[in-house]
């Protein structure tokens, strides 16, 4: 039997990658005209990244930007996609946030990540210690819900503002051991499927089979981040996918190159494995026209109960990024 499709929430993942011939500010003006757009046109939530010792993208001050964008738009739930909280103590992500849902009720989402989002000698320079603290993530999720619950529940430190402060909580990943965690507290869970596509079928299925019911959320509730390349044309989007190419070859050959400019054909950039390993990391990329981003997203949402999408475009022209996203959600709203 197959099941009958409806329109989902869709939502943007922004890195804040940093174009060949642009400025830091001006990747943030992008920034903030990409979530104004987003939020005029329907999206459901922006999140912006973290990462560190990159000049490629610039999401190293999380919170600070997700304040930026709040303060900038209206409607939009903004968030982090995630915060890595191995690089922090959870009182301060507590503190930070526990401020931002103040000045911003019921718009903010704080999204947890396992993982440094850097290299190793990075993540000992934001944490300034030796210990593997990402083998603490679980208690420290507990520890940052902790600071938020009411003062009745608070122990001797406590987090001001944050106390009694509502942020849902998310629960990011892209192996199974985090759909466990998200599944055994009762969190909505949010795959990596843009980059690590490797584990995710077989994760959101032991999510939802270990799911417990909390008092944050009563079911299961996946989201997932795939790659979105739309255009007028699919012959448009296979050039514009050239810069998304370009952008994962960087990471498989450790180059450090800014966002490039399209080109017609990724002929003599890569050789047939450097192609082949991303084409293995960016298997649920949506390319084409509308009916093309229709089709796939047909297949993609029949073969999985997926709750919510968040796409991320790795688009030079910042025209044709939001023309991408209008595509995206066209699409979805004419399921």
């Amino acid at each position: 039997m197959i099941r009958k499709l409806k329109p989902i929430p869709v939502s943007i993942l922004d890195l804040v990658a940093v174009k060949e011939g642009q400025s830091n500010k001006e990747a943030f003006k992008d920034m903030v005209s990409l979530a104004q757009h987003a939020e005029k046109i329907g999206y459901n939530r922006y999140w912006l990244t973290e990462h560190h010792n990159s000049q490629t993208v610039i999401s190293s001050a999380t919170s600070i930007l997700i304040g930026h964008v709040l303060e900038k738009t209206e409607t939009i739930k903004v968030g982090s996609g995630g915060i890595m909280l191995p690089n922090h103590a959870p009182l301060v992500v507590a503190e930070q946030f526990g401020t931002l849902g103040t000045i911003y009720p019921n718009r903010l989402d704080l999204g947890l990540g396992r993982a440094p989002g850097t290299d190793m000698q990075t993540a000992h320079a934001l944490r300034r210690t030796t210990q593997e603290t990402s083998f603490s993530f679980p208690q420290d999720v507990v520890e940052l819900q902790n600071y938020f619950k009411s003062l009745d529940q608070q122990g001797g430190v406590r987090a001001f503002p944050g106390v009694g402060v509502r942020v849902p909580i998310y629960i990011l990943g892209s192996s199974t051991s985090s759909a466990e965690l998200a599944a055994r507290l009762g969190l909505p869970y949010v795959f990596a499927a843009h980059f690590a596509p490797q584990q995710f079928e077989l994760a959101i299925q032991i999510y939802r089979n270990k799911f417990v019911p909390s008092m944050y959320l009563s079911e299961p509730y996946v989201m997932v981040c795939v790659n979105v390349i739309a255009a007028d044309t699919n012959e448009e989007a296979k050039k514009l996918a050239t810069s998304s190419d370009r952008f994962y070859l960087n990471v498989v050959s450790g180059k450090k190159d800014l966002l490039q400019p399209p080109i017609d054909s990724m002929d003599g950039h890569w050789n047939h494995l450097e192609e082949n390993a991303v084409r293995g990391m960016s298997v649920y990329t949506f390319k084409g026209d509308q009916n093309a981003i229709s089709t796939q997203l047909k297949s993609f949402l029949g073969a999985f109960h997926v709750d919510e999408l968040m796409a991320v475009s790795y688009i030079y022209d910042q025209e044709a990024r939001r023309r991408s996203y209008e595509i995206l959600k066209q699409a979805v709203d004419q399921l």
